[in-house]
């Protein structure tokens, strides 16, 4: 009977060792890539916040991994900020992240009930965040049926005027109970009726015909100025 020959099959060392080289060092790099952190941090379309409120309520801070954060994920925490509308983040080339936000718009302090009341009628406690902006402040009680149309009024008010407002008072008479007068900054008074909320925007034009005198402006019922003593 014939003896039955078993070949050994001879393994060469260096090669393997080159393989596992190769895979090792592949997965430091792979490793080593998705590690990388963001290099730079854009905040865009905010007006009135900060950039480190943004950041911090985004998380991104402390410029984790680009590759390894969910963008959904910190839209999601921005757009849970009453003061952001709506939030997109994106990545792009060299590392860089870009936070474009919308802000929500703020239009007054309540100081009835302590409150920011925004244009979508949101309301939030001041404490939370008074110094993020500056906005005119509501000094009395406004009756719930004129309080919904009040909010409309200042929500068509343009940022620049809305700006110049200090206080506004709810002020009704015997012949218009949707009358408020605010109190500008530069020293004026305006008079407002619920229906002509807007006509305010023309302040800046109206301003420049007043020669730097100071008064009261009846934008409620004839548009007239009354200069003060």
């Amino acid at each position: 009977m014939a003896k039955k020959i078993v070949k050994k099959t001879k393994i060469k060392l260096l090669p393997c060792l080159i393989v596992l080289l190769f895979f090792v060092a592949l997965s430091f790099g792979i490793y080593y890539f998705v590690q990388l952190p963001i290099q730079n941090l854009i905040v865009e379309g905010t007006n009135y916040l900060k950039d480190d409120y943004v950041l911090e309520l985004a998380g991104v801070r402390d410029y984790p991994s680009f590759y390894l954060i969910s963008t959904r994920n910190i839209e999601d925490k921005l757009e849970e900020s009453p003061y952001i509308q709506k939030a997109e983040v994106k990545r792009e080339f060299f590392h860089i992240l870009v936070l474009d936000i919308k802000e929500s718009k703020p239009l007054f302090v309540n100081n009835t009930n302590h409150t920011v009341v925004f244009s979508n009628k949101e309301e939030v406690p001041v404490l939370e965040e008074v110094d993020l902006f500056r906005v005119p402040r509501l000094i009395n009680y406004v009756p719930d049926d004129k309080y919904r149309s009040f909010i409309q009024g200042m929500a068509d008010i343009e940022p620049d005027i809305l700006g110049k407002i200090s206080d506004i008072e709810y002020q009704p008479n015997d012949y218009d109970k949707d009358r408020f007068l605010l109190y500008m900054d530069d020293g004026n008074m305006v008079y407002l009726t619920l229906t002509k909320f807007d006509m305010i925007n023309y302040y800046n034009d109206v301003l420049s015909q007043l020669e730097n005198r100071k008064g009261i402006l009846y934008l409620d019922n004839g548009n007239h100025f009354q200069i003060m003593e």
